[in-house]
């Protein structure tokens, strides 16, 4: 057994925080300053001003909302924000309130703008706007406008209806924006928010996935020290990727173990025991529960109560391992203490967990452990979008098909089946999912769509004609989409020739169904998965 000692010099991070005030663009403000190398966090703007300095962020980003800045309950923020000597960039109403809030004219005098808008930029050598065109388009969401910038401001931008744009005051190291610059329609916004990030904040482009390596190696060890770990494994990206960076915090002091639920899709279970091991050498232990989760899922319909019901399955089983781990170990082994979880950034924002926003759903991860748990978690993924992890997985050396491998869902087909999940109609789906994977494969999309979850309407029936006869099937469905993170997400347009190929093969060779339906819904208002 390794008798790693604890490495306490955990590296610092220069952390930019982006306010969310109810933007449905606050996920991507956080991205955008990844993207720029920065590492960003998101804080919900009902955190006390306190807090947020407390974190000793190097620059605050506020974000755009729906709210009217002068509307009854509309979110405010404390005048010491601005006062504490940290840069400060707001966008939209984050922009607004900045400049009501520093003594600014803010009305509503009907100057409505929607959509791409002509932006003038009156100072093009202003820290902002260097080096970017004088004339150029904007996304703009507003009603409001701001008619006069707080004393102290330089206005830099303005369009033909709305006088003050931006304003920048370099003594204060305070910036604002009327329009979106993290979103592609507005030309030249990235290098606008990276302009404020380098040259208002003066922070350097460092963050790396090699410095997320190494910052998660030294706090694991930290975490851990001499103890042991185990680590759900499922074979999908993310906790591929969290037990691979905790064997190389750890490495014998990890167990990774596959839990055969039977919920998995066809052939994965060969594919972990295989290639996973392969190619991380890690210590793998598989538990056959497929009977247990049958059982413990029987008659269970809502999908909240299936995600709950399988992630204390889940952490039953691993308690189980734990007991044999340790008895494995004799008497003078460490004791197995942590859990290992690749928890996303997304798991956390739709948990409720990230924004203080709305919970969207109960993640296995995170909504769905029971309150008793035995173990401490160790998620050295938790901070980052699906994107992120894979370039992680990349400098940990993993091989591509672990690495580029679609997301599925940790509680597998059991939320891919709408109503009660039974061995047969586990079976079935997995036949049409298979189906379906093989035909995108052979098209070469696997890499042009971000998944393609085929759900199986168990509750439903419709009536077909199949070999002269009326039948009475199941209907699948294909539900492919392409995104960046999973926060939002398009409906992929595949060829009409790939879908008619999936449809007739899936109705030829997959008993009880006959009709194949194509989910064209973007997210939001929908969500990746059905359940």
């Amino acid at each position: 057994m390794s008798s790693a000692i604890p490495d306490q010099s955990v590296p610092e991070t220069d952390t930019v925080l982006v306010v969310d005030f109810g933007a449905q663009y606050a996920q991507l403000i956080a991205r955008r300053v990844r993207e720029a190398r920065v590492y960003s966090e998101i804080v919900p703007s009902s955190m006390p001003v306190a807090e947020m300095l407390a974190k000793n962020p190097k620059a605050i980003i506020l974000s755009g909302g729906p709210s009217s800045v002068y509307e009854e309950g509309a979110p405010q923020l404390d005048r010491a924000i601005f006062e504490a000597g940290v840069p400060v960039f707001g966008m939209c109403y984050g922009f607004q309130l900045m400049a009501k809030t520093l003594g600014g004219t803010v009305d509503n005098s009907g100057a409505r703008e929607y959509g791409r808008t002509p932006l003038t930029v009156s100072r093009t050598g202003s820290t902002l706007f260097e080096g970017v065109p004088a004339q150029h388009s904007v996304w703009m969401s507003h009603g409001d406008a701001c008619s006069a910038a707080p004393e102290g401001f330089t206005v830099t931008a303005s369009t033909d209806v709305v006088p003050v744009a931006a304003f920048e005051n370099d003594e204060a190291r305070l910036y604002g924006v009327q329009y979106h610059p993290e979103v592609l329609h507005s030309d030249h916004g990235q290098q606008v928010l990276e302009h404020f990030l380098y040259r208002g904040a003066g922070i350097a482009p460092t963050w790396t996935t090699g410095n997320v390596v190494d910052e998660q190696v030294a706090l694991i060890r930290a975490q851990v020290g001499t103890k042991r770990a185990i680590c759900g494994l499922s074979g999908g990206v993310d906790s591929a990727v969290a037990a691979a960076l905790v064997n190389k915090a750890i490495g014998s002091q990890l167990t990774c173990v596959y839990v055969d639920h039977g919920l998995m899709r066809k052939g994965e279970t060969e594919q972990v025991e295989k290639d996973f091991v392969a190619a991380t050498g890690v210590q793998l232990k598989v538990v056959d529960a497929q009977e247990r989760f049958l059982n413990a899922l029987a008659g269970v319909s809502d999908p909240e109560e299936k995600r709950k019901i399988i992630g204390r399955e889940f952490i039953r089983v691993f308690e189980q391992a734990q007991a044999e781990i340790v008895a494995e170990a004799g008497e003078h082994g460490e004791s197995v203490e942590f859990l290992v979880q690749g928890t996303l950034y997304p798991d956390v924002v739709e948990s409720g967990g990230g924004t203080g926003t709305a919970n969207i759903k109960s993640h296995h991860n995170v909504g769905g452990l029971p309150e008793d748990l035995q173990f401490e978690l160790v998620e050295p993924l938790r901070k980052l979008f699906k994107d992120e992890v894979r370039m992680v997985g990349q400098e940990l050396g993993l091989p591509e098909e672990i690495v580029q491998r679609q997301p599925f869902p940790g509680p597998g087909l059991g939320i891919r089946i709408v109503g009660e999940v039974t061995k047969e109609r586990l079976d079935l789906l997995r036949e049409a999912d298979a189906i379906a994977r093989e035909e995108l494969t052979a098209a070469g999309l696997d890499r042009e769509i971000w998944q393609c979850p085929v759900v199986l309407l168990a509750d439903v029936r419709s009536v077909g004609v199949q070999g002269d006869g009326r039948t009475y099937g199941h209907p699948i469905v294909l539900r492919p989409v392409s995104s960046e993170d999973a926060m939002t997400a398009d409906w992929s347009r595949l060829p009409y020739e790939v879908l008619a190929k999936i449809s007739t093969r899936i109705t030829n060779e997959v008993k009880d169904v006959n009709r194949v339906v194509l989910d064209c819904t973007s997210k939001p208002p929908g969500t990746i998965e059905w359940e």
